[in-house]
């Protein structure tokens, strides 16, 4: 099976970039981008299981300048494999070849148009790959040609650097450039080394994807042989090994993640072996404990334990209001919560603890696969000293931890999740304590829980107007399921208004409805305003400590999904 190798320096988006590499049907595997490479990784012969036909170097909050800047192996400019880089990527190739990368004087950040120059190119049709390439020690026209292909004329890219080419390295000639004025586009006349500078895996790039598939297919000559289906069968194998009579248990939030989780446990083991316990903090939303026990019982779950604890996280988190704060507090009691009740249970010292932790979870908390990653927020399942102690005793399982939410949906289906369950909508594993801005009371959470009950009720009943997600054409489809994430968030605020001719002091509820592919980047829900007056309306209406509500026009980045 052909592979594509993808190199970590500590982008956000790094997984992302194997993620839509995946999806074109090609394996994918990112690797720390120091990593020594070993003929073993590269395989590039052919002889392994997996043939490498190219590498990625992803972009990373780092410069190249800098002595944090990841260096990768110098193996990889005399490997002979196709290069790509993108954003840092780039810089590295252009910085390791003798170019030079220096400081803008205004950083290049979000969507910026970008212009091709075919002048360079003098390509006929034919079908060069790399076999090619390694075959020979000049690059001729025709590759760039296929590189070139997936590009549009001009197109509005997606940026985040500070830093950009200033000297062309020997060889590397400019076929893009930024509406700003600087490269863009980079391509070595003799080597395969191509570049990008902009982000062509975040679904703000226009035309991205078709880029990507212009390496992967045109340049590197892979062939698509990956299916979620192996992937499946591939964790089933390593969860069965690893574990083998060993009993697991698994935290059930409620969430698509934990029960997805949860279901290839039961799929995977025996199902005396799983043991799911589900905490019921008050940090829920509205009638979670009844859904979730009807969900896990139908999974065939024999040990269900479901654990009475909202006064334990109520008082834990009384007079907190840092986010942080919040975030660590919560993740320590889960894990002092856990191991009480497993003393409770009687399960042995040898018994594994199961999360369903996202790679969107450990790239947010600068737990990505390399060590470059900048620290976005803690989750309470990655980020607590306890969850990493655990981590380095080498107890706890996460068979979701290289996919992103919209394959985690995929993956509950093929294992027969029911499909209400697999298509809700995500649900932060702190609860609506990061959805409470400032300190938690259960007043506060009561308010909050009848309030997102409403939003959420109303956006299943109605319907959509328009396609707002690409690929969405069916005529009957809801808000609910035409919006990637929808919530709502109680702000420290009150306002005064009018209920019936007496003055009201109410509380401030910010909507939040948002669009996305992954939760890497997201897009605001565009409602129609008569739906956005109505869902008010309603609310204020029914929810009587609720005197406002507004919509949070916020897309990601700058603003991440959740408020806190």
């Amino acid at each position: 099976m052909d592979k594509i190798i993808v190199l970590d320096f500590g982008s956000q988006t790094t997984q992302l970039i194997g993620r839509r590499v995946r999806d074109m049907g090609v394996y994918s595997e990112v690797i720390p981008g120091d990593t020594p490479l070993t003929d073993e990784i590269l395989n590039s012969n052919g002889k392994g299981p997996d043939k490498v036909r190219g590498i990625i170097l992803s972009g990373s909050p780092e410069s190249v300048y800098t002595k944090e800047g990841a260096v990768p192996d110098q193996k990889i400019y005399t490997c002979g494999l196709p290069l790509l880089g993108i954003c840092y990527g780039l810089q590295r190739m252009n910085h390791d070849q003798g170019g030079k990368v220096e400081p803008l004087p205004k950083r290049e950040y979000g969507r910026i148009g970008v212009k091709i120059n075919n002048k360079n190119s003098n390509a006929d049709d034919s079908n060069t790959t790399n076999s090619d390439v390694k075959n020979s020690n000049t690059v001729n026209s025709n590759l760039v040609a296929l590189f070139l292909a997936g590009f549009a004329p001009s197109f509005t890219a997606w940026m985040s650097h500070g830093d950009t080419l200033t000297t062309l390295a020997d060889g590397f000639r400019e076929y893009g450039i930024s509406d700003t004025g600087y490269p863009a586009v980079v391509i070595h006349d003799t080597k395969p080394y191509f570049g990008l500078q902009f982000h062509p895996e975040v679904t703000h790039c226009e035309g991205g994807t078709k880029i990507l598939s212009a390496f992967v297919f045109g340049v590197c000559g892979a062939a698509a042989g990956w299916t979620m289906e192996q992937y499946v069968e591939e964790v089933r194998a390593s969860l069965a090994k690893r574990v083998g009579d060993n009993p697991v248990l698994l935290l059930i939030s409620g969430g698509v993640d934990s029960t997805v989780a949860g279901a290839l446990l039961l799929k995977t083991l025996k199902s005396d072996q799983v043991h799911l316990m589900y905490m019921d903090t008050g940090l829920m939303r509205k009638d979670e404990t009844k859904t979730v026990k009807a969900a896990l019982e139908k999974l065939g779950a024999r040990h269900l334990h479901i654990i009475q604890c909202e006064e334990e996280f109520l008082e834990a988190l009384k007079g907190l209001e840092e986010p942080e704060a919040k975030r660590r507090a919560i993740g320590d009691l889960f894990i002092t919560i856990q191991e009480r009740e497993v003393a409770r249970l009687g399960l042995p010292d040898s018994c594994f603890l199961a999360q369903g932790t996202l790679y969107t979870d450990l790239i947010e908390s600068g737990k990505g696969v390399g060590k470059k990653a900048h620290l976005i927020k803690s989750h309470h399942n990655v980020g607590s000293p306890l969850v990493d102690a655990k981590r380095k005793l080498g107890r706890i399982i996460e068979p979701l931890d290289k996919l992103y939410k919209d394959e985690v949906r995929r993956l509950g289906r093929i294992i027969g999740v029911d499909e209400e369950v697999v298509r809700r909508h995500p649900f932060p594993g702190p609860g609506l304590a990061v959805r409470i801005i400032g300190e938690v009371t259960k007043e506060k959470c009561d308010i909050l829980r009848d309030a997102d009950a409403v939003f959420i009720e109303e956006l299943k009943r109605r319907r959509a107007p328009s396609i707002a997600r690409e690929g969405s054409y069916k005529q009957d489809v809801s808000l609910y399921d035409e919006i990637w994430q929808a919530f709502a968030v109680l702000l420290p605020i009150r306002s005064v208004g009018v209920a019936g001719d007496v003055r009201k002091y109410g509380w401030v509820l910010a909507l939040r409805a948002i669009v996305s592919a992954d939760g890497m980047t997201a897009d605001v829900y565009p409602f129609p305003t008569k739906d956005l007056l109505e869902i008010s309306t309603r609310i204020t209406n029914t929810v009587k400590d609720i005197g406002r509500v507004t919509y949070d026009i916020s897309s990601k980045p700058p603003a991440t999904i959740e408020w806190e």
